[in-house]
């Protein structure tokens, strides 16, 4: 494979760099036979943080086949990078190393209570074995991901037994990210003090600071609950229907008030097809967030929260190059001139 050379205008500082690949690693040293791949803007390589590749249907068992699918059409749309909290099943040894497909971190499994979610994903457990089996997870991949709430009449889980999960999980060097679209699944998710709050539909405005004083990011899977409120909005009247309107309608709200508040915001887009991470930064831009802040929650901003480093001798070699500006232009995140992942270029192929 070619060995990537990139020049241009690196975000976020906007600064001229001139890098090379060296192995999988970033360098302003001259690299033998490296080949000039592109030259533009440079971002250090998009990052979809909700993502759940390898199957087409909840409830269907994870298909490698279409697990290298779906990897591919994030790849082709500059996505290096991806985090997929809960997998519906046990990921190929290849997942996350493999040359042509993004770095991932995963969660394994759902965790949720009896009763609740979809059959045949996840596991479901007791209150009293929640925190030990998130570590157990947690120990395996670095991540446990915890369905708090589901359906608009369910109980949540109490704050207690999330506060448990939490220390367990934190104690093995893990993180939590947890699914709550329930007020109080919120509010418990955030008095736990866990790592992310995925979706967090119908989280009470107030709890912004404290998310932001400890840490506690918000992934809001924006565009998904956009695009799906027409259809339910068609449908008969329900408490279900209501629950799910009034969360959607006030999403993009809470998406502004939490940037505004300070909290790290991250982009996932949790739906099919696979690679259209550009949805989400436009939704998020939409919503009110700074042009260049929608772009960090899917470049920068949310490879720092998984531990990479950017354009930045040393940094894992990743890049997505663009003929302008894309905080100026976010419809250029359609037309990358190449990706380079591992320090070589996948598109153009």
């Amino acid at each position: 494979m070619a060995i990537a050379r990139i020049r241009g205008r690196a975000l976020p500082h906007g600064e001229y760099v001139d890098l090379y690949a060296d192995g999988d690693r970033w360098t302003t040293d001259p690299v033998r036979n490296a080949d000039l791949v592109a030259e533009g803007w440079l971002l250090p390589g998009l990052v979809d943080a909700h993502t759940h590749p390898g199957v087409e249907a909840a409830g269907d068992p994870l298909d490698e086949g279409l697990l290298r699918d779906h990897l591919r059409q994030h790849v082709d749309a500059g996505v290096t990078v991806i985090r997929s909290p809960g997998l519906a099943g046990e990921p190929p040894p290849w997942f996350g190393t493999d040359p042509e497909s993004p770095r991932a971190w995963h969660a394994g499994p759902w965790l949720a209570q009896h009763g609740q979610f979809f059959d045949g994903w996840g596991r479901r457990a007791d209150h009293a074995e929640m925190p030990a089996v998130a570590a157990a997870q947690a120990g395996r991949t670095g991540w446990a991901k915890i369905i708090a709430d589901w359906r608009s009449n369910d109980e949540p889980i109490p704050v207690e037994v999330l506060t448990a999960v939490v220390e367990a999980v934190h104690a093995v060097g893990g993180r939590v990210a947890v699914h709550t679209q329930q007020a109080a699944g919120g509010a418990a998710a955030v008095a736990a003090g866990v790592d992310s709050v995925e979706h967090g539909m119908l989280l009470d405005p107030e709890l912004l600071t404290r998310m932001a004083d400890q840490g506690t990011a918000l992934t809001p899977t924006l565009s998904v609950c956009e695009r799906s409120l027409p259809e339910v909005l068609r449908r008969p009247d329900s408490p279900h229907k209501q629950w799910y309107v009034q969360g959607a309608q006030a999403h993009a709200s809470l998406v502004a008030a939490a940037a505004e508040a300070g909290v790290r915001v991250l982009a996932g887009t949790d739906s099919l097809p696979h690679g259209r991470i550009i949805d989400e930064v436009q939704a998020l831009s939409a919503a009110g967030m700074r042009p260049h802040d929608a772009l960090a929650a899917a470049s920068w901003d949310a490879r720092a929260y998984l531990g990479l480093p950017g354009l930045e001798p040393g940094a894992p070699a990743d890049a997505v190059i663009y003929a302008e500006d894309p905080r100026t232009d976010l419809n250029q995140l359609a037309h990358p001139l190449a990706v380079i992942l591992r320090g070589h270029p996948i598109r153009p192929r």
